[in-house]
């Protein structure tokens, strides 16, 4: 009899242990494809086509003069920061004070050589007319070497006069390049715009000390807008260039824009657009894409918005 009772609750251990795998039921993930969804929407910044430059110095110095004003129209050179300039300009002054002065001593050596040339064409004269006279006899052995003599060192003058004036025009093209370079030391104190474009801020101040990594405003290089956003890992492999965009207020149906998707990252990564929240520990993937947005639209750069991508 006890030998049946555990029999019996063996068996209806093994049935239940069996029923309970036959329940269990492994939920393979879901794709982007069998989803059917029609467009993907994705958080999106309003940038420059070139986005946004941070205008910064190639030397430091103090912050003379501000040139421009928020909201300003530039062209490509125009003025925008001036900075204290006084070494730079002095430097500047006494490499060209030395040029001037190279340029005099090169003239006058040029007077030099020219006027050696007119003694050796007298010199060479002597020579030949006292050989003339000397075959005819009528000339000395000494008078013959004499006139040799002035004509050779007349020669070896111009020959060493010339090679003079040779080493001071080299010099006056070194001191050429002195001027070059303290120039362009004066220049990398006037800060000009790279591109036409518009100021979008001015962070220095007149009388500040400002660095080469010091930013100095923002600017915004002609050529319209783009919309920059990111969509989740699960639609990466259903975006592609020509997709229709249209951009919206976040939480609002109201059409602001339409684009053209014209540039899809290559590689997945990390949030990076609007990953405030330091705590947010969710692992997933996104793939950053640009719209082009239509030239008409009036939208302000750096608002935060609704990109909703057609993936038809």
């Amino acid at each position: 009899m006890r030998n049946t009772f555990y029999l019996s609750m063996v068996a209806l251990l093994f049935f239940a242990c069996g029923g309970k795998k036959e329940e269990e039921k492994i939920t393979p993930p879901v794709s982007a494809d069998k989803l059917k969804v029609d467009v993907v929407i994705g958080i999106a910044s309003i940038e420059p086509t070139e986005r946004i430059v941070q205008l910064t110095t190639e030397s430091a110095g103090v912050v003379k003069a501000i040139h421009v004003q928020v909201s300003q129209q530039l062209k490509k050179g125009e003025l925008l920061f001036s900075l204290s300039d006084e070494v730079e300009a002095a430097q500047v002054n006494q490499a060209h004070s030395k040029l001037r002065t190279q340029q005099s001593i090169i003239e006058s050596q040029q007077a030099t050589v020219g006027s050696l040339d007119v003694q050796l064409q007298n010199a060479k004269t002597n020579f030949d007319r006292t050989q003339k006279l000397f075959a005819g006899q009528a000339a000395t052995q000494q008078q013959l070497d004499d006139s040799r003599f002035a004509f050779e060192n007349t020669t070896q003058q111009k020959l060493a006069a010339t090679a003079n004036l040779h080493q001071q025009i080299a010099k006056k093209t070194e001191l050429q390049a002195d001027v070059n370079y303290y120039q362009s030391l004066l220049n990398r104190k006037q800060i000009r715009a790279s591109a036409d474009g518009i100021i979008l801020s001015i962070d220095a101040k007149m009388g500040n000390y400002v660095s080469t990594a010091t930013v100095l405003g923002e600017f915004a290089p002609e050529g319209g807008l783009v919309a920059i956003t990111e969509i989740d890992e699960l639609f990466a492999d259903r975006l592609k260039v020509g997709q229709r965009a249209t951009i919206r207020p976040q939480g609002d149906s109201t059409i602001l824009a339409h684009g053209d998707v014209f540039i899809i990252s290559p590689y997945l990564k990390k949030k990076s657009l609007f990953s405030d929240n330091a705590s947010n520990l969710e692992d997933r993937r996104v793939r950053e894409v640009r719209v082009k947005i239509n030239p008409e639209a009036k939208l302000l750069i750096g608002s935060r918005v609704e990109c909703v991508i057609e993936l038809k």
